[in-house]
């Protein structure tokens, strides 16, 4: 989809579906809604009146123009109570909007800059929630479809009457694209079959999207992996047919202000090795690499937006299968930094493969370390799938990143970790066992991972529930969401 800016008149511009808003309680509308009214003679308002449209957020309400104006179609869409809104109904709006312009098959839409006007929304804000809310809402998966019955959007034209804004908006327009564009990205990459995925791909996409983004791109294979200790990774991919491998990205700009790194789970399948997972579980196991996926996809946008934040991507990538060669409950490896863990369930894999991959993070002097990953149904079953659970070792990094979430419509909740919970997972033979009673899992997950990042400022982000819909809500699809990319490029512009 190009989205772009055009400045003139709603009612003057040719397309096939013209975009304009309504908030909820209003039955009059003004500004741009109202001289699209105005110019239909009224049809508008008596639609209004006629259907008991109520302005609710995201409803909308289709109209044929007869030739009135030069737009085939006008789409009034809800934005909420005014009280309410900000740049996540925009979002949800602009999606709302482009979701029922595929509909009637529209590849030409113009809209209303949602938001114009309204205080403490600068028109740059505004565009970029258009343009994320636009292509995160228009996306689908169907590129193993013979027959795609999906009808892309061509063009999105932000129609506005005063010149003094243009720029801002092509700004705002630039942002969003970019940002959505990575989160899109990264949903076709946990959306792709396993198959397809394997940790050979993960390395060759990483090594191509380094290439074209000036970054710098390592990748640690077979007898590597051994020198370099990477013991729990090297445990839980023996059994697959794909070996793992373990890949750190960097943006290193000069002068620095911090360092980051951002550590991303990436199974890219998981079958709970010999503590193997029943067929319905098995289910979009594919998606356990979304952790790594948006990862990656953050540091895309991170490359283009250069931040005066030098940020790494450090990703361990395996399959967790099953084979004479698995490793088993029982065993006890030796992580990267010399802890010993005791395993308990091998389905308990992701923490493990996290352990060598967070300890690389503690030796590197970074001032934060997040990761990401999808480490726990439990978490799931605590927040469902609208929070993402965050916990960690410093309540300002766990606040900041909160609050960058939420900035974005991505929320958080702040699980804890404390030493009764650590104490579930005591191991009688080793220093820690991997998993433990079904009790507080997402915090037990979480204060093992706290034994690998020594003494640095850490945050885990448990994405277990929100990396993946089993329906459609707002502009996040069915499938894999994307999330947490808009959260960490968030927190690494500082917005």
């Amino acid at each position: 989809m190009d989205i772009s800016v055009q400045q003139g008149e709603l009612a003057q511009v040719s397309c096939d579906l013209l975009v304009v808003n309504l908030f909820a309680g209003v039955t009059a509308p003004a500004g741009g809604t109202g001289a699209v009214d105005a110019a239909l003679g009224g049809w508008i308002s008596k639609a209004i009146a006629e259907q008991d449209f109520k302005g609710k957020l995201n409803s909308t309400l289709l109209l044929d123009t007869h030739g009135a104006i030069p737009a085939t179609r006008v789409l009034l869409v809800g934005l909420g109570e005014s009280a309410k809104f900000g740049a996540e109904q925009i979002r949800q709006a602009s999606s709302a909007a482009i979701k029922a312009a595929k509909k009637v098959k529209a590849k030409t839409v113009v809209t209303i800059l949602h938001g114009a006007g309204i205080a403490g929304l600068p028109a740059e804000s505004c565009a970029q929630a258009v343009a994320e809310g636009a292509l995160l809402g228009g996306y689908s998966f169907a590129k193993y479809k013979s027959k795609n019955e999906d009808v892309p959007v061509e063009k999105l034209i932000i129609v506005e009457h005063d010149a003094a804004k243009i720029a801002d908006i092509e700004k705002g327009i630039y942002l969003g694209t970019t940002i959505a564009t990575a989160v899109n990205t990264t949903r076709d990459l946990a959306n792709e079959p396993p198959n397809v995925v394997t940790p050979q791909f993960l390395a060759e996409y990483a090594r191509q999207m380094s290439a074209e983004l000036g970054l710098q791109c390592t990748i640690w294979e077979g007898e590597q992996l051994v020198a370099e200790r990477m013991n729990c990774l090297l445990a839980v991919g023996r059994a697959s047919a794909n070996p793992p491998c373990f890949i750190r990205v960097d943006y290193s700009p000069e002068s620095a202000s911090k360092r980051v790194a951002l550590v991303g789970k990436g199974l890219c399948y998981d079958s709970g090795g010999l503590s193997l997972k029943p067929a319905e579980h098995m289910r979009h196991m594919k998606t356990d690499m979304a952790g790594a996926a948006s990862v990656l996809g953050a540091l895309s946008v991170i490359a283009r937006l250069k931040p005066g934040v030098a940020v790494s991507a450090f990703l361990p990538i395996c399959e967790n299968m099953v084979s004479g060669t698995s490793y088993k409950v029982d065993d006890v490896l030796t992580a990267r930094n010399g802890v010993t863990i005791e395993i308990d369930n091998t389905d308990a894999e992701g923490r493990l493969v996290l352990a060598d991959a967070l300890s690389v993070a503690a030796e590197g002097g970074f001032d934060e370390i997040i990761d990401v990953a999808t480490l726990t149904g439990g978490c799931m079953v605590a927040l469902a799938r609208r929070w993402t659970g965050i916990m960690g070792n410093n309540q300002p990094l766990i606040d900041a990143i909160s609050a960058a979430g939420n900035h974005v419509g991505e929320r958080m909740w702040n699980l804890p970790l404390d030493e009764e919970i650590r104490e579930m997972l005591d191991s009688d033979i080793a220093d820690i066992k991997n998993s433990g009673t079904r009790e507080a899992s997402a915090s037990q997950g979480g204060v093992f991972l706290q034994e690998f990042v020594g003494d640095t400022p850490w945050a885990h982000l448990d994405i277990a529930g929100t990396s993946m819909l089993d329906k459609d809500r707002a502009y996040e699809p069915k499938g894999c969401t994307g999330v947490p990319v808009r959260t960490l490029v968030a927190y690494v512009m500082g917005w």
